[in-house]
This record gives structure tokens, C-alpha cells and sequence, in this order.
């Protein structure tokens, strides 16, 4: 009988794509179990039988890992970062300081590498692990009086039973703080990170679909070994929140005049040991976006409010799309 409580989720960094690795780091949050999407056919045939017969085959593999909501940490959210953006697991250190900076480019001209990675899942009466994972689609999502938390879609080649990878340290975290963070709006041909909205920002939830895809093929194998970029596919979308207010009804005069906007949502968390060009542990996106829609009034707690969708694509006059960065203290790179 599997124990809720001894669940856990494991993974190791890949060498090779889709070569199965043993795990090197523990996540810290809530576990779910692996879906194993093996397509089992059974054979339609006249062979006399009103029942048919029991003959089935497999033609095709591969498999899903759906991480719930978990608190967003400034050690962890490099895992879905790399298996979805941008191979960055090694950090660049921050001039003298203890600051190592993580930094996440969103494409534009050319494809990025990212990184796969090898999940392990299960509680103690059965471990899985899915090879060649990477992320498709992931959600950063914060509000008021909580914390960040973070979400994602991983896609893998195959599932198998496994035994937990053992003696994995759990890592000390912290928590980015939705309370802590502060939005930024500039004019598109400005500078980023210098009008700050007060007052006002009371959520956001930063959706993304990577555009990273399996294509089944014949190669010898039943599993994808085609990953592919789906631009049709790929988004990267800012939902804000707004006090029906000066700073809210101003994305209403962006929408309609189809203005682009520089926006920046930065989180900082606690101080370096040794700060230098940054002074605390940071998470931030930076983005050019033009608004997509703003539905009706809302309300939370007797005030209205405005929900804010920004789709964000390269932009010409500031020459950017979208890059995130997380500062961490002394992580030299990805465990």
C-alpha cells in the first residue's frame, strides 16, 4: 500500500538526451505520479467472434509528468527554466559577490539548446522515472498576502518502474514572496525598470508555452526521438491584476491604441552574503508586450478590478521580447 506521505520527485540532468541518469536533486513541494502514455490498439478483425478477440499492440510510447502548483523557490525554478528556455544550469557569478545569475533568453532568431533531464516520481511501494524530459509548458503565478508558486507540463519518451535514487540531500530554499515583488511599466522606447505601478498590482500570472514538441517517426524505436520547435505552438503571455484605478484603466489605453509596453515583475528575496551588483536573490521578468484583452469588471474584496492579459513578441523599436533572471546566493550551478 503506497503512502502519500513517502511520495517524492527526483531528477538528474541528462548527458545525452533521453539516456537515463540517476537522480542528483530533490524537489521541494508536493509530488504527483508520472502518466504513462503507451497507446495500447486493439486489433479490429473478422475472425468469427461476435467479441472480438483480446489481440492488442503498442504503437507508441511516451509519457507526462504534470507538476502541481508549488511554492516558487530562487534555488529551484532553474530546473523547468532549462528544460524549457534555455540550457543555462551553471550560474555566472555576480562580479566579487556571492550572487550567482541565471539568465533565461527567450528566442528570437535562432533556436536555444535546453536541457533534458531524467524524472523520477512514486511513494514507497513503487518508484517510476520518465528519460528525456523536458518541459512544454510551465505557469509562474503570484497574488497578494501569498506566495509565488510555479506549475508545469514535462514530456518524456518512456515510463518505467525504477527504485528511488538514494542519499539525495533536500536542498535549503526560499520562497519568493508575492509581497516582495514590484511591477514595472515603462514606454516602449525607454528604459526598463523605472516606473514602478504603486498601489495597484495586486497579482500576475506568467504563462508560457515553450514550443517544444515530440514527433513519432520511424527510427527503430516506439518512443519520440524527434523534438521539435512548434512556432504555431510557442507563447509567452503576462496576466496582471489591477485596482480599477489610474494604473489599471491605463492598459485599457494601451489596448485600444495597441500600444507596446516594457514591463518588468521583479520578486527579491533575501540578502547576499556578499552583495555586489545585486544586493539580494531576485526573480524577474523582463518583457516587451502589447495587451491581448481585458474582460469586464472584476471584484475582490468589495473593490473592482481589472485582469490584464500582455502577450509579449519581439519588438522592433525596443529591440527585446523576453528574458526571465533568478538570482541565487552561492549556487554555482544546478545539483
Amino acid at each position: 500500500m503506497g503512502t502519500q506521505g513517502l511520495r517524492k520527485f527526483q531528477l538528474g540532468l541528462e548527458s545525452t538526451e533521453g539516456t537515463a541518469v540517476a537522480a542528483t536533486a530533490i524537489m521541494r513541494g508536493e509530488a504527483a505520479g508520472l502518466e504513462d502514455n503507451q497507446n495500447v490498439v486493439w486489433a479490429n478483425e473478422d475472425v468469427g467472434y461476435l467479441s472480438g478477440t483480446d489481440r492488442t499492440y503498442i504503437d507508441r510510447l511516451s509519457g507526462t509528468y504534470t507538476m502541481p502548483a508549488i511554492p516558487l523557490t530562487f534555488e529551484q525554478v532553474q530546473y523547468m527554466l532549462s528544460a524549457g528556455i534555455e540550457n543555462i544550469v551553471s550560474g555566472v557569478q555576480d562580479g566579487a559577490g556571492t550572487g550567482y545569475v541565471y539568465q533565461y533568453d527567450f528566442m528570437t532568431t535562432a533556436l536555444n539548446t535546453i536541457k533534458t533531464y531524467t524524472l523520477e516520481t512514486g511513494d514507497d511501494q513503487q518508484a517510476e522515472e520518465m528519460n528525456g524530459s523536458f518541459v512544454e509548458s510551465f505557469e509562474l503565478s503570484g497574488r497578494g498576502g501569498e506566495a509565488w508558486m510555479m506549475a508545469g507540463v514535462w514530456r518524456g519518451r518512456t515510463v518505467t518502474n525504477t527504485t528511488f535514487t538514494g542519499a539525495i540531500a533536500i536542498p535549503s530554499v526560499e520562497t519568493a514572496l508575492f509581497g516582495k515583488t514590484s511591477l514595472y511599466v515603462d514606454a516602449i522606447g525607454g528604459t526598463i525598470g523605472t516606473t514602478q505601478v504603486t498601489g495597484s498590482f495586486l497579482g500576475a500570472s506568467i504563462r508560457v508555452n515553450t514550443g517544444w514538441k515530440f514527433k513519432f517517426s520511424g527510427d527503430g524505436n516506439l518512443y519520440p526521438t524527434i523534438r521539435y520547435f512548434d512556432k504555431n505552438a510557442y507563447m509567452v503571455e503576462l496576466v496582471a491584476t489591477f485596482e480599477h484605478d489610474t494604473a489599471g484603466s491605463a492598459r485599457k489605453t494601451d489596448w485600444r491604441a495597441e500600444t507596446a509596453r516594457l514591463v518588468r515583475i521583479q520578486c527579491a528575496g533575501s540578502s547576499l552574503t556578499t552583495p555586489s551588483a545585486y544586493t539580494t536573490k531576485i526573480f524577474r521578468l523582463d518583457c516587451a508586450a502589447k495587451v491581448v484583452s481585458i474582460p469586464g469588471l472584476g471584484e475582490q474584496e468589495g473593490n473592482d478590478i481589472l485582469e490584464v492579459t500582455m502577450r509579449s513578441r519581439y519588438d522592433t523599436t525596443s529591440a527585446s521580447h523576453a528574458q526571465i533572471i533568478v538570482v541565487a546566493n552561492s549556487l554555482t550551478a544546478l545539483p
